[in-house]
Parts: C-alpha cells; structure tokens; sequence
C-alpha cells in the first residue's frame, strides 16, 4: 500500500510523516485491497482559527468506493488522530457491509426505508447543507488557485469528476464514507443528475434534475 503525506501551505516534518505511515499501515486489518492513500495537512493562517490551524485529510483508495475522513486542531498530531479514528470508523462500516451482503442475510436499503419521506422544504434543506459543506471545505483557500472571479459571488473552487450510474442506496452508501451530508450522483434508474442529503436526525432527502 502507497501512502503520501504532502502539505499545503506548510512544510511536513519527517517524524510526523513516519507516524501518519506506521499509523495508517495498521488500518489494512479492515481493507486489504487498500491501494493508496493520500494525506494532506493544511495550515490556517487565520489567527483567530488557532484552535483549529492544522486540517488533516485523508483519503483511501481500494477496489471499492472512495473513502475520505478529516478533521481540525491545534496541531496536525491531534488533527490526525481524528480524522483516522473517523477513518477507521467508516472502514469498518464498509467491511460489516461486505460481510452482510456476502452472507446469507438481505438487509433493508437505506432507499426503502426512507421512501416515505416527503419532499416539504427539499429545496431549502439541501441549499443549507451544501452551503455548510463547502464553506467547510473551502476555508482558508488562497485566491490565487484555481479562483474564478466574475462580478457577484466569489467561486473559489472547480471539480469535474467523473461517475456512473448508480442506485439511491449505494449513493447514501458512498456518502456515509465520504463524511459528507450530501451527495451528487447520476440515478441508476431514472438516468438523472441527483443529490441525496441528510436532514434532520436519520432522515434523508433526494432532489432529482430534469431538462
């Protein structure tokens, strides 16, 4: 397994970079098709962000989805330890729900269960969260990558990814192990563009597009 520790806005210290692999190494116990994973550590400048200047991210690469976990402190050893707990908790959803769908058990699809929900304030929900998200995301990030500036709101960042169809359950699937509250997909059976995001509690919604 390939792991590489970069950093953005700083530099990475070789005994940090030792413990995140001799970490990290142990997590195959869950996975033993991981391929690689990635790790970044971003510094925050901003001085009233002290208690959260370090931001660790790590994403896993295997055969099956992507799985991606993050979080903030103090320093980068603290940021790490969180996001690979968060890591390690969404690699061992994704190996009990292996072991379940290989087994002789069926379980109830996240799709089924949540298809008595109505679609009242849809729309606003799913605006809120994504915003929430990619605020998170995109804190602290320079203007000078990748920055598009036309007269109104600022777009700080661009993503094109590429995707195949896939079903409503496998979508609220991927996004659990992803840690986002909201996902965008093509559908399997309507072939349309998709989001599915989390609402209140347990709950889930779905916003489907059509041209």
């Amino acid at each position: 397994m390939d792991i590489v520790v970069k950093g953005r806005r700083t530099e990475v210290a070789e005994r940090f970079r030792q413990h995140v692999i001799e970490k990290l190494t142990k997590l195959t116990k869950h996975d033993g098709k991981v391929i690689s994973m990635d790790v970044e550590v971003t510094k925050e400048r901003n001085p009233r962000l002290s208690g959260q200047s370090d931001r660790v991210e790590i994403t896993c690469y295997s055969r099956g989805p992507v799985i991606r976990a993050e979080a903030s402190a103090a320093d980068p050893y603290s940021a790490f330890d969180v996001a690979m707990a968060k890591l390690e908790n969404r690699l061992r959803k994704a190996a009990d729900r292996r072991r379940i769908h290989h087994g002789r058990r069926t379980p109830v699809s996240v799709a089924a269960a949540t298809a008595h929900l109505n679609g009242e304030n849809t729309a606003e929900a799913a605006t809120a969260t994504a915003s929430t998200s990619e605020a998170e995301e995109t804190l602290g990030e320079p203007a000078s990558e990748g920055v598009l500036r036309e007269e109104g709101p600022l777009v700080v960042r661009e993503k094109i990814h590429k995707a195949n169809p896939m079903t409503l359950d496998q979508a609220l699937y991927e996004m659990e192990l992803v840690g986002h509250d909201f996902y965008l997909f093509v559908d399997k059976e309507s072939n349309l563009p998709s989001v599915v995001y989390r609402r209140r509690g347990y709950d889930y919604g779905v916003i489907r597009l059509e041209t």
